[in-house]
């Protein structure tokens, strides 16, 4: 039984340790239908978007898309992601991986709060697990960190 509750224990906290999630948040002078229009205008991302320079396909529930990422002071990347939600003015939520699930895999999201006054408070998250997850903290809490922020200062510039 003892060594039960110590293998139980310590797969509790290696779970814990191989899991780690990135938000940034800005208030935005727009309403949300506005910012979701900037938003979903995957075509124009290269001429804006810091961050995500690019995403291709139908972004449909279900669907696989293609998209890159750029994050600042690191090595650029392009994944397959799948597409979870998709709700008009409301939220983008994609499922990727790194070569295969439970490697490193990132669920990553677009939230767009109405505050009922002509603002919207747009949140950018990603909840990132997997094995290989301790070995990017580091890139995580400052690479990826700053891309979200970069990228939700242009599109609060933009919407405004």
């Amino acid at each position: 039984m003892k060594y039960l509750t110590t293998f139980i224990f310590f797969s509790i906290l290696n779970t814990t340790a191989m899991a780690k999630e990135i938000k940034a948040e800005i208030l935005i002078n727009a309403t949300p239908e506005k910012v979701w229009s900037i938003l979903i205008n995957f075509d124009n991302y290269p001429n804006w978007n810091p961050f995500i320079k690019s995403i291709i396909g139908e972004v449909k529930v279900g669907n696989k898309i293609t998209a890159r990422i750029e994050p600042p002071e690191a090595k650029g990347m392009t994944f397959k992601p799948k597409i979870l939600t998709f709700e008009t003015n409301k939220e983008l939520k994609w499922l990727g991986h790194l070569l295969f699930a439970g490697l490193f895999d990132g669920e990553h999201k677009f939230e767009l709060i109405d505050n009922g006054n002509g603002t919207t408070t747009f949140v950018q998250s990603e909840k990132f697990k997997g094995i290989l997850v301790p070995l990017f903290k580091k890139q995580l809490d400052n690479n990826i960190k700053k891309g979200f922020e970069e990228m939700n200062k242009k599109l609060k510039e933009l919407a405004e």
